[in-house]
């Protein structure tokens, strides 16, 4: 089964107080479910990369086993794609959990979207940082 993911964190400063958001969409049964994790203080790179590993967790409970990832960080789709190096620890290790979790499927694409095509993922973001803000 072939599964479209859309992805998106964000950090209110940063770092700041941080969310993640995902999408995912399953084409044959025009099925959508959404999934969102208030993550405390983070950078919005680290956010970043936090809704990915939600949504390939998530997809793997699934069962799926191709997986076309959509973000609207170029940087993290870059160092994913193997593009960039990766020289923030932190991330790195992001990074690690993302391989072993991409291990589980058959194929993981990794696509840059423009933010405007990424909306529903970062109104879940925002909604879990609003909910979970300490004001």
């Amino acid at each position: 089964m072939k599964l479209k993911v859309y992805t998106d964190g964000g950090a209110k400063g940063n770092p700041g107080p941080a969310g993640c958001g995902a999408v995912i969409y399953n084409p044959q049964t025009k099925k959508t479910k959404k999934y969102s994790r208030f993550l405390g203080k983070a950078t919005n790179n680290q956010a970043e990369y936090e809704a990915l590993i939600l949504a390939l967790r998530k997809a793997k409970e699934l069962q799926a086993t191709e997986i076309d990832c959509y973000l609207d960080s170029r940087l993290v789709v870059e160092q994913l794609n193997r593009n960039y190096k990766i020289k923030n620890r932190v991330l790195g290790s992001c990074f690690i959990k993302i391989w072993n979790l991409s291990q589980s499927f058959k194929r993981v694409n990794y696509y840059y979207i423009p933010r405007e095509k990424n909306k529903e993922a970062d109104r879940l973001v925002n909604e879990v940082i609003r909910k979970n803000k300490k004001t």
